[in-house]
């Protein structure tokens, strides 16, 4: 799949997710670049439809594209439980379990996610994997990386402190935390994992996302449309 067709299947998959958000919905907003797809769309709605909806955004960044785009925000204060959220994934194995963060936002992703009713997965085709391999990053306590690296490594991980970009130094997330990139190799039992690095005190969470495979909905873009995966 080259570039053009990788935006187009993007652009499809994040299409599709708006059109599915209906008047008056609370609506969770990931981060990445096929959410904002799906964040053009909406905010055309709500220009050409008169859409009335509150976004829930997952960083800074999403909240800046949000407003861009038109889309009124607030916050899981306000509304603990969200109606629908729309988010990416950097993996996604045939049960649904999902690896996230490339982003840095997984901690939280994951807040929003567990707190919606249905979550919308937009991605396109190379993000669906038989068994997920890719970097489970895991978001730190600073005052603790050095502990919980060495609990990762005896997990079987290879864990490496992200650096930033344009910035020296590790990346901060949102939260002012730090992010390990951990390398697994394949992850048969993501759940098994997921358990066991929530254990570690001071790594706050992780980017595997196994427990809502009932709720999630995988918008797969195509060259010409999408298709639909789910449980159900």
């Amino acid at each position: 799949m080259n570039t053009a067709q990788q935006v187009e299947s993007k652009r499809n998959a994040g299409y599709h997710a708006a059109g599915m958000v209906e008047d008056g919905m609370v609506v969770g907003l990931g981060t990445g670049s096929t959410v904002f797809f799906a964040m053009e769309r909406l905010g055309e709605r709500i220009t050409d439809e008169g859409l009335s909806i509150a976004g829930i955004p997952t960083s800074y960044q999403a909240a800046i594209r949000a407003r861009q785009y038109g889309i009124p925000l607030s916050s899981l204060d306000e509304y603990p439980e969200i109606d629908i959220a729309i988010d990416g994934a950097d993996q996604v194995d045939p049960n649904l379990n999902l690896i996230k963060g490339r982003g840095a936002a997984l901690l939280r992703e994951k807040c929003v996610c567990d707190a919606a009713r249905k979550v919308l997965i937009v991605v396109d085709p190379t993000k669906m994997v038989d068994t997920l391999n890719a970097l489970v990053p895991v978001e730190v306590l600073p005052f603790a990386s050095a502990s919980v690296s060495r609990r990762l490594e005896a997990l079987g991980a290879v864990p490496v402190l992200r650096d930033g970009v344009k910035k020296d130094g590790p990346v901060v997330t949102d939260n002012g935390n730090f992010i390990l990139d951990c390398e697994f190799g394949a992850i048969p039992n993501p759940q098994d994992l997921e358990a066991e690095i929530s254990t570690i005190p001071g790594a706050l969470e992780c980017g595997l996302f196994s427990a809502y495979g009932e709720k999630i909905m995988v918008i797969v873009g195509e060259g010409k449309g999408c298709r639909v995966v789910s449980l159900h």
